[in-house]
């Protein structure tokens, strides 16, 4: 499993999509309780449910890890990681992940300088309120004494997202 991990506007989500369409890979499709963005799918980019059903699932011991994010709370469901799926988690998913797979997940650490997640969150329509919360939480949050484990560390800034994927796919098949 590839696991991808990083700070608001690092880069993940789309660098998922293009390792995912160019290099066969799929999508471990999380569970969240926040709202659906514009141009999301149900099913397709997460399961969106009520906080009800999540805690529901939770009780039930059905998430390989869980975590809260800006009062949202997101879950992976509980599956044997396979080769070729791409995950995308916070650090405490991370940790928890590492802790239960170990070598069978390799960890990409995605960061990007502040101005420029600022300038991708302006870009995708973030308000000043949401790029300020999500600043301050990843400042607390993506600290790399946090982390247990990284394969591989990628500064996201200064290369084209085909090129990241590549690279980041490149280091994965060689890492299996």
């Amino acid at each position: 499993m590839l696991l991808l991990i990083g700070a608001s506007a690092s880069g993940k989500t789309e660098i998922a999509k293009i390792i995912i369409k160019k290099y066969n890979f799929s999508k471990m499709i999380t569970y969240t309780t926040r709202e659906m963005r514009p141009g999301e799918v149900n099913g397709k980019d997460y399961h969106f449910i009520t906080k009800e059903e999540f805690l529901e699932k939770q009780k039930n011991n059905e998430f390989l890890e869980t975590t809260i994010y800006n009062n949202n709370y997101y879950g992976t469901a509980f599956k044997v990681a396979e080769r070729n799926k791409v995950l995308i988690v916070d650090v405490n998913g991370a940790n928890r992940i590492y802790k239960y797979l170990g070598d069978k997940v390799t960890i990409f650490l995605l960061e990007a300088p502040a101005h420029v997640r600022i300038q991708r969150m302006k870009l995708r329509g973030d308000s000043d309120s949401q790029i300020k919360s999500r600043i301050e939480n990843d400042s607390k949050h993506f600290v790399r004494e946090n982390i247990i484990h990284v394969d591989y560390v990628i500064e996201t800034g200064n290369k084209t997202l085909d090129e990241l994927a590549d690279s980041i796919y490149n280091l994965y098949i060689k890492s299996i």
